[in-house]
């Protein structure tokens, strides 16, 4: 909702402020389709050959989410928590028990019980191996904490490729906005013994392309792949936590200090309180 009310915004105090000013929108209607076309169709066949159909795919994909928002809610990482929680307290209490629910995880009743989070498969895959690679008896459980990290940061870097490429875009706008013009431009040096009206209309109808060009930049696909960085990134989150709460355990801390220990890395206004955390655990009927 936010990402359109923002659109609308921008929209409306560009074009707003220019008729308060006196500014006619004839011209502007007269050249948008032409200077679109060029503009707009380079950019989408320069961003079609500086990716491949994969990436293309995501980042329609992730333009989605920019009206979406956010993958994981406050609840679904209360939802981890108590997952976490429960599979670090069976894997203490009965190594073999804890076979059931890593080695086929859409089959295990506590994974069933958090449906959202079966459905992410890397989530799912990230929990189920770590603790597997835990119960080989790491005598030094950094080595597992840096392959973790390394997945992590490969994680993010594949996630955060539509935002690169929509910025790639949004940083040649305006030169593709130059080059409407200068075509522009072109055109009424071949209309030079036009009367000044015409000219002018020429000339008004030049510049569109430049306008277009830095408008769509900073208004529109700049704050687009500005979004997905955040949204990623905020994504992001749901896997460190994992990451935090399965070292934790490997530290041979308490299933309650693992948890707490992720808890308190997580932003504010993802963290569930304390209090909150407790009941829900309690509320677990896998973690009696």
């Amino acid at each position: 909702m936010g990402s359109i009310v923002g659109i609308v915004t921008v929209v409306a105090m560009v074009f707003g402020g220019y008729l308060a000013a006196g500014g006619k929108m004839a011209i502007i209607l007269h050249a948008l389709p032409f200077e679109l076309m060029i503009i707009g169709g380079s950019a989408l066949g320069a961003f079609a050959i500086g990716n491949d159909g994969p990436a293309i795919k995501y980042t329609l994909r992730d333009l989605g989410r920019v009206f979406k928002g956010g993958t994981w809610t406050r609840s679904d990482y209360q939802d981890l928590l108590c997952l976490l929680y429960t599979l670090v307290k069976i894997a203490r209490r009965d190594a073999l028990a804890i076979e059931a629910h890593i080695e086929q995880p859409e089959g295990s009743p506590l994974f069933q019980s958090y449906p959202r989070i079966l459905a992410d498969h890397s989530a799912v895959a990230m929990i189920c191996d770590t603790i597997r690679m835990g119960s080989m008896n790491y005598d030094d459980p950094h080595q597992l904490e840096d392959v973790l990290e390394k997945q992590l940061e490969g994680r993010l870097h594949h996630s955060l490729h539509s935002a690169h490429a929509l910025q790639t875009m949004a940083d040649g706008l305006p030169a593709l906005g130059i080059v409407a013009a200068v075509l522009g431009v072109i055109k009424t040096m071949a209309s030079i013994d036009q009367p000044p009206e015409i000219l002018g209309r020429l000339i008004g109808g030049a510049l569109v392309g430049t306008f277009l060009g830095v408008f769509l930049s900073y208004g529109l696909v700049g704050p687009f792949a500005n979004k997905i960085k955040t949204l990623a990134e905020a994504d992001h989150n749901f896997y460190e936590l994992i990451r935090d709460t399965l070292v934790a355990s490997l530290h041979k801390h308490s299933p309650q200090i693992c948890v707490e220990v992720a808890r308190q890395n997580l932003p504010s206004n993802l963290r569930p309180s304390f209090d909150e955390l407790e009941i829900a655990i309690r509320n677990v009927p896998e973690a009696a």
